[in-house]
């Protein structure tokens, strides 16, 4: 079996064993998704679960997290470990996507 044949056949078979794999870190839209996996580094789903809602409660779009100071940010999320660089990154995302995409995360993977 060739190497492409093989691979083929791998992801048949997980696509059909796994059909819809859960996503484990709580969302409601694609920002919020994208911030969890940030925030994920270095730090459990679970952790992450229960510092999102009082973050997103505050700003769930780029539009509303380029209004925080990073300093509010960081206090947030600082249960999540390496949060001086994360509250910076979450920061820099946001206004990366409010400038460049109008605020909506790219669906391709390589503009994100």
């Amino acid at each position: 079996m060739l190497k492409l044949e093989r691979a083929k056949f791998i992801m048949d078979f997980l696509e059909s064993t796994y059909p819809k794999t859960p996503v484990p870190l709580n969302n409601t839209n694609t920002f919020e998704l994208l911030v969890a996996v940030l925030l994920s580094a270095q730090c459990t789903d679970e952790r992450v679960n229960k510092v999102t809602p009082k973050l997103f409660k505050l700003a769930n779009n780029p539009f509303d997290m380029v209004k925080l100071e990073i300093e509010t940010i960081y206090n947030i999320i600082r249960p999540c470990g390496l949060a001086p660089k994360k509250s910076k990154a979450i920061s820099n995302l946001s206004k990366i996507l409010v400038k460049q995409f109008n605020g909506i995360v790219p669906n391709d993977l390589n503009e994100l």
